[in-house]
């Protein structure tokens, strides 16, 4: 392995810390949803980092289920945001619960 595993390791890791400040910090559904696949990319990198320092190949495997889910993750995510959209015109998560709330189901 050419990169040293430490290095893909920090990279997972500041990969990882982005997508939770992006996901924390936003207010913005699509930004949250942006967020989390940065952290499904983040562990994708740890585990192929691994797989190729241990010449085992479970690591790889790994990635494609990851791929599977945050693809899964995607277009659930964003058919809730068009739901969202659709019912209060935001998407604010703020928003939805006010309407929760005030009893504003349609």
């Amino acid at each position: 392995m050419i990169v040293p595993l430490n290095h893909v390791m920090l990279l997972s890791a500041l990969l990882f810390t982005l997508g939770m400040f992006c996901t924390l910090a936003r207010r913005n559904l699509i930004m949250m949803l942006l967020g989390i696949e940065v952290m499904l990319n983040a562990a994708a990198v740890a585990f192929v980092g691994a797989s190729l320092h241990w010449q085992q190949m479970e690591g790889q495997a790994m990635v494609i289920f990851i791929l599977a889910v945050a693809a899964t993750e995607v277009s659930i995510g964003l058919a809730a945001i068009l739901v969202l959209y659709r019912r209060s015109q935001s998407v604010d998560p703020d928003m939805e619960a006010a309407l929760g709330e005030e009893g504003g189901s349609r």
